[in-house]
């Protein structure tokens, strides 16, 4: 698929068939966007993936608003940062996200950001859980010095998303000649 193709079809996706994604669409999209540039070159994000539908299904519980879509898809991939290899760690991380859901959708999969960073499960609540102690309960492989930036709900959408509208140019797009 060309890149502008990419581009025109990317859309977050939130209901999904359940249907379980290939390894190898995995690893083939994630191989692909460590390339991704960070601060540096310091390369401080981290990927994990979960195709254990019962421990990705739990994700679906990380906020009581946005995160109910990991619960449907197919894996979930979670964006850890190092924040000890970069103090851009968060940056790096959403750049690398980024590119990830793009080189999803040249795999043929939908996706969407759930994003964790400082939310708490309970968004009225400041006495909460952190969400990111949440994940972190849950998967205990995530080394000590990673922090939890986002999980990326990775699937096959149950539906078809309308396309995007035209973009609006003349009011985005600024030149200084």
């Amino acid at each position: 698929m060309e890149f502008k193709d990419v581009m025109k079809k990317r859309r977050s996706t939130r209901r999904y068939t359940g249907q379980p994604v290939e390894k190898e669409k995995l690893i083939r999209a994630m191989e692909l966007v460590l390339r991704a540039p960070s601060s540096k070159n310091t390369r401080s994000t981290r990927l994990m993936a979960v195709t254990d539908l019962k421990r990705a299904q739990k994700l679906g519980k990380l906020r009581d608003y946005g995160s109910s879509l990991l619960e449907e898809a197919g894996a979930a991939i979670i964006i850890l940062g190092d924040e000890e290899a970069s103090p851009m760690w968060q940056t790096n991380a959403t750049i690398m996200a980024s590119y990830l859901q793009l080189a999803l959708v040249d795999e043929g999969l939908a996706s969407c950001w759930v994003h964790v960073g400082d939310y708490r499960t309970l968004q009225d609540d400041s006495n909460s859980q952190r969400s990111e102690d949440y994940v972190k309960e849950l998967f205990p492989e995530i080394p000590a010095n990673y922090r939890v930036w986002s999980v990326i709900g990775v699937g096959y959408a149950d539906y078809t998303p309308k396309p995007l509208p035209e973009y609006e140019g003349p009011e985005r797009i600024i030149f200084i000649e």
